[in-house]
Order: structure tokens, then sequence, then C-alpha cells
């Protein structure tokens, strides 16, 4: 392995993080806050007030020109001719063999201006195979070096943030976003989607601009008990609404519609491997991705096997924890179809033991308003 393989990035705000105590540890390429104080911690502080992630490492490609759209509803699986100025849409990149490239956000921004929100530990594939699907000229930028994203989330959200910015916040409904002036910062893109469920922002500045911004948001937060949040506990938030962490719930070799993500998958336009996922469709799943709860004190673990209970693997978990909130061991897994039906009685093979499970529908905790 060159050395080139192994340099892990900084965020622009890495110092800034050691200072406030945090534990770093490389994840997806860059060099990344896991934890300051305990995850559990942070995980009730987003949940019952705020907290701010810095998500600095995303990716951000902006798209442009006539051929743009064009571009994006080939590359994406979800129909980006319904999106309008200043909406965004979740969406899939697919590969030739209707594998997942990325899961990403699409903003869009005008008729002929996108940006694109990817995965860290995805940029330079997703860069690769956005600009191999570029036949007909549209104009590419990768940003990702130069700005900053934190993610300010929990109920308390619009009121830390909302003195900062004559944008009015509450008017920002879910995946919608603006960009406006920020605590004294022109052009912030103020957006609405969110990976915790707790409601809240994310806001995308200038590398140049990050520091001034995230303590005027630290000031402003203070009455509500605002703190930083690692990546522990924004592990342990999403996977309480059923979100997937590319890596880990999908991948190369998991289609959308095996992951639940048939409902951005619009076959009514094109899109790259279309046809295999239309013959998928068509011929049925046998396998889906699930949640489950255990029915007994346990932890489930990615790649622990799942089992009917009898011993026999019918799935593997993909993603697992103890569930803050709920207080039980939760996760998500591929299983076999005829055991994906919410009610359906399985097991998590933990340490040789055959720990009952429930498949439960998503999300474990109800998303709020």
């Amino acid at each position: 392995m060159s050395a080139a393989e192994t340099t892990v990035k900084t965020i622009t705000l890495n110092d800034l993080h050691i200072s406030l105590g945090a534990k770093m540890m490389p994840f997806a390429g860059f060099n990344m806050p896991v934890r300051y104080s305990s995850d559990l911690d942070e995980h009730h502080t987003v949940r019952n007030a705020v907290g701010v992630f810095d998500v600095s490492h995303m990716g951000e490609f902006v798209v442009e020109g006539p051929h743009a759209l064009d571009l994006i509803q080939r590359v994406t699986t979800n129909d980006v001719s319904l999106l309008t100025d200043n909406k965004i849409q979740y969406s899939c990149m697919t590969n030739a063999e209707g594998g997942i490239v990325d899961d990403l956000l699409v903003y869009r921004f005008s008729a002929e201006q996108y940006l694109l929100v990817v995965n860290a530990g995805n940029i330079d594939k997703d860069w690769a195979w956005i600009n191999q699907n570029n036949t007909n000229g549209a104009t590419l930028r990768n940003l990702s070096d130069e700005w900053s994203l934190f993610a300010v989330q929990g109920p308390k959200a619009i009121e830390a943030l909302q003195p900062l910015t004559t944008a009015d916040l509450s008017a920002i409904s879910y995946y919608t976003c603006v960009v406006d002036t920020l605590a004294g910062i022109p052009g912030v893109l103020i957006s609405a989607t969110g990976y915790t469920g707790a409601g809240g922002f994310e806001l995308y500045v200038k590398n140049a601009n990050a520091l001034e911004v995230w303590n005027a948001i630290f000031a402003a937060g203070a009455p509500f008990g605002i703190k930083p949040i690692g990546l522990g506990a924004r592990d342990t938030l999403r996977l309480e609404m059923g979100f997937c962490l590319y890596g880990n719930d999908i991948t190369d070799t998991t289609s959308p519609l095996e992951a639940g993500l048939g409902w951005v998958t619009k076959f009514s336009k094109d899109f790259n491997a279309k046809p295999i996922l239309e013959a998928q469709k068509t011929a049925g799943l046998t396998r889906k991705l699930v949640g489950f709860k255990l029915l007994e004190r346990a932890i489930p673990r990615s790649h622990y096997p799942i089992t009917d209970g009898a011993g026999n693997t019918i799935g593997e978990v993909t993603s697992g924890t103890q569930s803050p909130t709920l207080g039980y061991g939760i996760g998500m897994g591929y299983v076999t179809v005829e055991h994906s039906k919410p009610g359906s009685s399985i097991a998590i093979e933990i340490r040789g033991k055959q720990v009952p499970a429930e498949v439960v529908k998503l999300p474990f905790v109800a998303k709020a308003n």
C-alpha cells in the first residue's frame, strides 16, 4: 500500500476538536471526532436539546449548464425533474450491475445548477463515476476541499440558530434549503435534511469562515445546552431512524430495491442499470434489508449471522447497537424475503448463542416534527 493510500486527511477545524477533548479516529479517510464526552450523553443531547456535528468530510460536487439535468438523471435513480429551486432530493447512484455506487443528496438551485452531496469515503469513486458518465459536457466542479459542513441537530436547533440569521428558519421545511447570511457570513447554505431524525439544519460554509461560524453557533446555543457531538452518537441516532450507512447497509453489491430504497428508484425515467433493476423487480427479490429488535439483553454488531432461530443462517447484520432511546438492542440486516415481514421471528447469533429477535417496521424511533 502506498503512502498516498494511507494518508489521512484533516478537516478545517481538526485542531479545535482536539482542544475540545475529542477522541479523534480515522473515518472514511479523514481524522474525525468520534466523541467528546460519551456516546450516550451526546446521543441524548441531540434527541432532547441541540448538538453540532462537524461533518466537513462530506463531498460536494456542483453540476452546471444546459446538460446538468440530463447527467444527474442518468446517474441517479430518483427523478430530478420533479425538483424545483431550493428543493432537495435523496437518491442513489447505481453501477452497471445494479449495485449502489453511493447514496447522496441532490440540491437544485436553478434549472442549470445543482449540488450533489456525497459520502466522504466515496468522493474519489463518485467523482470518477460522474465524469465517466458526463458524455454531453455538463460543467462539473469538485468543491469538497473548499467547504466545511456543520449539522446542528435537535429540537432546540431553531431557537439556537435563529438569532444568527434573518432567514426564517421555521419556514425551511424538510428537504428544502436557502442561501443567506448567517453569523455575519454571506452565502451560507442552510438546509434541512438531517441524519438524526431530531430536527435541525446543515450549514455549508467556506473553510475560511468555518471557525467564525462554529464559535457563533456555540455562543448562540449556550442557553440551550449546545454541545459538540461525535460520530459515535451520529451512528446510534441514524440507526434509531433506520437510515442507511454506506459501506454497512448499502454497498456496490446491494441494489436499491433490496435496501428498501424503491421509493427513490423511479422507473418512469432512464438511468444507469434501469433494465437490471426492472428485471429484479419483475423476478422478485430474494433478500431484503430489515430492521429488528432483540428480545433478550444483548448488542448486535455488524457481520453477526442472522438465523431462523434453529441455527440456519438467513442473513447478516449490517448495523447494530444498544438503542440509547429505547434501552434494548436494535439493528438492520439483510434476510431472505420469507423472513422479512414485520413480526417475523428471527435470531442473531452472538458468540455462539441464538439470541431471539423480531423483525420490526422502521424507524425504531419516531421522527421529530
